[in-house]
């Protein structure tokens, strides 16, 4: 899951203990995160800085929440299709685990895994949420652990 430093960084989750993690507004970015179950892991990605990466851990507490901005006017998120009887975009809250002393960056990533093996080192447009496989994100604890 990624999000700009500037708009939500890990230290603001770290402080924070919890969030919503909202404003999604890509179908399948989206439905990646519906498909998200109680207790699954998720890697805190920081996008457009220099460099890219992955700076910690946090953990899906809740799903299947109603994200509140797509009905705020004043949001950056609102959208006026969606309405309360039949809203368009969902939430999840996540919970801090750990901000990783050293990060893994998008670099590293690109050096060790294809394109089919982690989606994240794809070139071109990166979803804000995609799916780990369950080993590779082993590889990347281990290694983590490790430095």
């Amino acid at each position: 899951m990624k999000s700009e430093p500037s708009a939500y960084s890990i230290q603001d989750l770290k402080a924070e203990k919890e969030t919503l993690w909202d404003g999604i507004r890509n179908y399948q970015a989206r439905n990646f995160m519906r498909s998200m179950k109680i207790g699954d892991q998720a890697f805190f990605y920081h996008s457009n800085t220099k460099p890219p990466g992955i700076v910690g851990l946090m953990e899906i507490i809740e799903t299947n929440l109603i994200d509140p901005f797509q009905f705020d006017a004043s949001s950056n998120y609102y959208d006026k299709k969606s309405t309360k009887n039949n809203p368009r975009w969902d939430c999840v809250k996540t919970k801090f685990i750990c901000e990783f002393e050293d990060m893994i960056t998008l670099k590293d990533l690109s050096e060790t895994y294809t394109a089919e093996e982690l989606t994240l080192v794809r070139k071109g447009n990166r979803l804000s949420i995609m799916p780990i496989k369950q080993d590779i994100a082993m590889e990347l604890l281990i290694k983590l652990e490790k430095n």
